[in-house]
């Protein structure tokens, strides 16, 4: 019904704007009983409304930015007899105010518009100040004081949401008559505050910089309804620092100037001769930073310029340095070490083991079966046995306790080990406050990026050494940069690359069949029918069959045979998030299967509907909150009259108001680029033609390495085909690589 209404709705408006014949406009008005319907986003809405002279509801539609139920609202438009709905009021302007009856005022405040005031709480202010409640509120809360059960807190707590409220509803008009949605104006408001409309006048492409899920195009259009030219300096300057901004989101700590100046006129549509002069004022700003990759002019952003400098000097002093601890006699270290462990260490290892314990700084390598843990371990007992102090961090939650499992050792995230400051930003630990460690290890480094090694580096004592552990054939860092890689490529760096698969991991189908695809042959997709094994091949004809099969595979087939739990064992790893095997659509059919909607509360924001009980994952650090981009939880809480839903983080409880679901997707399907550093009992990936243009080996590799006891591989053999032979996408422009070299120019 509401996308028939929404449809019909853009057509009208249409006709009235003069594509058809014109038709009159009429004035309505009335108390809004129920909203039917309210797009956050494009700000449509379906109203039933008490209009004076009408015994039954009347429907309206049309456009506003907020609307409660309660609000007086005053529209102007025309009547439709719809021939599914019957008659209607579709609005071509509707203007809402604050109600001004006991019942409208008592409906309004219920509405859960105001964390704190919930329907019972919203009669019993009603009653205690009938029509000048809103008076109170805003101009004498101390009078709410005189209700039992009410305190200061609470009270603190509404004045500011009503405060609040006022604000955004200003804004949210502001920003839908320059035809923008109105889902991020929460955000806006908690990013500029009370300056927020004065801000986007000012400078509205500071919405693309500063506001996630508002894009350039978006600035753009609000710049050219405020009167920006097209030629203006400050678009040429904004869309310069877009072209750039986006080339780092996709892993890139700059571009060639020649690409920078082509990406920004395509997406301007101004001469090259405008962008020259807005780059040389952006290079004034120190904003951004030049030099040469591989004899290619490059523009980078400053930060990140920086931090790879910093990286490089910090490798070569610890490459140049001798370890703290004194030396060890390897030739007894190693048989002592195997002794230990019980078993014998392959001639890689042993070499190995000499590197770790005589350097200041190692890097270990390798896929899956390969030893890496084992080596690890047998470094760390001889180390400790010296009384070296030892501290090991991994990028994520789960990599970290898989460190501490394998080591006996505490283990944390590196956010966690760097002590995050939310007041002051940053770290506590940095160069003036330094890691209290001889060595520190890092697993999982493949994805570390650039500020997060920058990070650590500088946390890093004088004195200690360093040991980075990790997979440098997985898909590089989310972030910024390719550390692991550039510290291998330089030749700078001591390198253990492990290859030699151990005969139990040899039996696993999951390492094998990992290591086949590294090496661009195709997995073995058969097997026995009788036999049980840790890695399947389901084959999908289209994908509608592929969406069937995976639904019925994740709810229950691997659940009955292999006795997994669909929330907590099973995770389906997706190549990219767009097409019916993309993960926003798999997300809502797993939800339906394994969450589906019961009476219980349910919050509708930014394109997703939260249930108690979904799997969710956070797509953002919240340095304030101390969750982080790819860290999975289950939503415990919804508090429609807080406005705020529990997620549980690893046992930890973390409490989200409405206005922050932006940084929640759902998560019974992910991206394979979000689960590296995770591993999960049970993995299902689709590998279907229509993540054509993601299938690379590195991808189909990481996929597959992230399943620890069982990997389903459903899909098409043509796409997993074309996934192993695809190479590696460019490597990623990153000067890091050549600051390393012996001859590199400190620019």
């Amino acid at each position: 019904m509401l996308r028939l209404a929404q449809a019909d709705n853009c057509r009208y408006s249409a006709i009235v704007s003069g594509t058809s014949h014109e038709v009159p406009l009429e004035p309505l008005a009335g108390v809004v009983e129920r909203v039917s319907y309210h797009s956050p986003e494009s700000g449509f809405c379906v109203l039933r409304i008490k209009v004076r002279g009408h015994r039954e509801l009347v429907t309206a539609t049309g456009t506003v930015a907020s609307i409660r139920a309660g609000e007086y609202v005053r529209c102007k438009g025309s009547w439709d007899n719809h021939r599914e709905h019957g008659m209607q009021f579709r609005t071509v302007h509707m203007q809402t105010m604050p109600p001004d009856t006991r019942d409208g005022m008592e409906r309004y405040l219920g509405s859960g518009m105001i964390r704190g005031i919930g329907p019972h709480f919203a009669r019993r202010l009603v009653q205690a100040f009938g029509t000048e409640v809103f008076a109170v509120i805003e101009k004498s809360p101390d009078r709410l004081l005189e209700l039992p059960g009410i305190g200061p807190v609470r009270v603190q707590r509404i004045t500011a949401g009503w405060a609040e409220q006022k604000v955004i509803r200003e804004i949210m008009v502001f920003l839908q008559t320059h035809g923008v949605g109105t889902a991020r104006a929460v955000r806006i408001y908690k990013t500029y505050g009370d300056e927020a409309i004065s801000r986007v006048r000012e400078n509205p492409y500071c919405l693309a910089r500063d506001i996630r899920g508002i894009g350039f195009r978006t600035a753009d259009q609000i710049g050219a309804q405020l009167g920006i030219a097209r030629t203006a300096m400050i678009r040429a300057r904004a869309g310069i620092s877009y072209a750039l901004a986006e080339a780092v989101s996709a892993g890139h700590c700059g571009l060639p100037r020649d690409e920078l100046l082509a990406t920004a006129a395509e997406l301007l549509e101004i001469p090259e001769a405008v962008l020259e002069e807005a780059l040389t004022l952006e290079l004034g700003t120190d904003q951004l930073k030049s030099g040469e990759i591989a004899g290619r002019h490059c523009i980078f952003l400053a930060h990140l310029w920086y931090a790879e400098r910093y990286i490089s000097g910090r490798i070569r002093e610890l490459a140049a340095g001798q370890p703290c601890w004194s030396e060890i006699d390897v030739a007894r270290a190693v048989p002592w070490a195997e002794r230990r462990q019980g078993i014998a260490f392959a001639p890689g290892q042993r070499e190995a083991v000499r590197k770790a314990v005589c350097t200041r700084l190692i890097v270990i390598t390798g896929g899956p079966g390969v030893g890496k843990t084992t080596l690890v371990n047998a470094i760390l007992q001889i180390l400790r046995a010296r009384k070296v102090r030892v501290a090991l961090a991994a990028p994520t939650g789960r990599a970290a306790r898989r460190l501490a499992e394998s080591t006996g050792m505490e283990a944390m995230t590196i956010h966690r080990l760097l002590e995050i400051d939310p007041r002051h930003g940053g770290f506590r630990h940095n160069e003036e406050s330094p890691l209290d460690c001889d060595l520190l290890v890092v697993d999982e480094s493949s994805m570390v990026d650039v500020m997060l090694m920058a990070a650590l580096l500088q946390a890093l004592p004088r004195h200690a050494a360093l040991m980075l552990v990790g997979d440098v054939d997985q898909l590089p860092s989310v972030g910024p940069g390719q550390v692991l890689a550039d510290l291998i490529a330089s030749g700078m760096v001591p390198v253990v690359r492990l290859t030699e698969i151990f005969r139990q991991a040899a039996e696993s189908r999951i390492v094998t069949n990992a290591h086949r695809v590294n090496s661009g042959e195709m997995p073995e997709l058969e097997w026995a029918r009788e036999e049980t094994t840790d890695f399947y091949f389901v084959e999908a004809q289209t994908p509608e069959d592929g969406v069937n099969k995976l639904i019925e595979i994740v709810q229950h087939r691997l659940p009955r045979r292999f006795g997994l739990d669909a929330f907590r064992d099973v995770q389906v790893l997706c190549p990219m998030n767009r097409g019916g095997l993309g993960t926003r659509a798999l997300n809502v059919e797993l939800q339906r299967v394994l969450n589906p909607s019961t009476d219980a509360l349910s919050v509708s924001r930014f394109g997703y509907t939260y249930r108690v009980g979904d799997k969710v994952m956070q797509i953002e650090n919240n340095y304030d909150k101390e969750v982080f981009n790819g860290d999975l939880g289950r939503l415990r809480a919804i508090d429609s009259e807080q406005q705020e839903v529990v997620v549980e983080f690893d046992g930890k409880s973390v409490e989200y108001s409405y206005g922050e679901l932006d940084e929640l997707v759902l998560a019974y399907a992910i991206s394979i680029h979000k689960s590296q550093g995770s591993e999960y009992p049970a993995v299902v990936l689709p590998v279907m033609m229509q993540h054509f243009v993601m299938l690379r080996r590195n991808l189909l590799y990481t996929g597959i390495t992230r399943g620890r006891r069982l990997v389903v591989l459903l899909g098409e053999r043509r796409a997993i085909g074309m996934a192993v032979k695809g190479r590696a996408q460019r490597r990623r422009w990153s000067r890091l690589r050549e600051w390393l070299l012996p001859d590199a120019a400190d620019d």
